[in-house]
């Protein structure tokens, strides 16, 4: 078997045992939020982080994206610190740690630590293999888009001059936005099934990172896809995905939201056969 044949399934397997039967550098993307410390449950299951990352590696084309969501736990009154750890392991492994982005969440969960703020964000890892190929920049508009300043005064403290200097243009209206994405969490009335997996993160937030690192036809992959919502986003905006999943429970789930996403679209492929070594 090799790559092709998973395009535009939910595969029920040990991620780093699936990948072994894909073709080196056949992904284009992969956006991931793998369950870290023991902040979640995920059904009884342990996870081999190193063999993950090797497969990833190996996996993803040159110029290729992986994006790595996570956080820490806090123990004893520690961060444990193993978002770090994780990502100098990905450096270690030859990928460039091309950005560390931030997912700052509008309506955090209320936390009881004492002598703590409440944490509102979690990493959004970014590593490429090589120079990124692709990328699509997410434009917003600029605060004073389309203002013309007369000018603006100069100072050099050094020799005790001042001077005003007229701007050659006016305000641009749009610029890239920046590498803080911010997203509500858990209250999408119109997504009722992401509920059922323990963290699912937003759609909106695969969506954007799709846009920004592929082309269409691209194909996405989720080594831990949980409810599907990478593979969601990915079929929504014409990429095709692959996702994996070591739990049945959720490889259900994912399959489940992916065709009341896309009802009026060709019928899902699901590969319900269990993956062994």
């Amino acid at each position: 078997m090799a790559t092709k044949d998973y395009i535009n399934r939910i595969i029920h397997g040990d991620c780093p045992q699936v990948m072994k039967f894909f073709d080196n550098e056949s992904i284009d993307l992969v956006v991931t939020s793998p369950p870290y410390d023991n902040l979640r449950t995920y059904n009884g299951y342990r996870f081999c982080f190193e063999d993950i990352a090797k497969e990833l590696f190996r996996v993803i084309k040159k110029g290729g994206v992986i994006v790595w969501v996570t956080a820490d736990a806090t123990i004893n009154g520690t961060e444990t610190g193993t978002s770090f750890r994780q990502a100098l392991f990905f450096k270690d492994l030859g990928l460039n740690l091309h950005d560390t982005m931030i997912f700052k969440k509008r309506n955090p969960i209320p936390q009881v630590y004492r002598k703590r703020y409440t944490n509102e964000f979690e990493y959004m890892f970014v590593f490429s293999k090589g120079l990124v190929k692709t990328h699509n920049p997410i434009m917003v508009d600029c605060l004073h888009a389309g203002l013309k300043l007369n000018g603006t005064t100069y100072k050099n403290y050094s020799k005790g001059i001042q001077f005003r200097k007229k701007m050659a243009k006016p305000v641009k209206e749009k610029k890239i936005k920046g590498n803080i994405w911010e997203y509500v969490v858990g209250k999408n009335k119109e997504d009722q099934l992401a509920k059922e997996h323990s963290a699912p993160f937003p759609l909106q937030l695969a969506k954007d990172h799709i846009l920004s690192w592929t082309n269409k036809n691209d194909l996405v992959l989720d080594p831990m896809c949980g409810s599907g919502t990478t593979c969601v986003a990915a079929k929504l905006l014409g990429r095709n995905y692959i996702g994996i999943d070591i739990s049945k429970e959720y490889c259900d789930l994912a399959e489940k939201r992916i065709k009341e996403f896309l009802q009026d679209q060709d019928e899902i492929n699901y590969d319900y056969k269990r993956i062994e070594k």
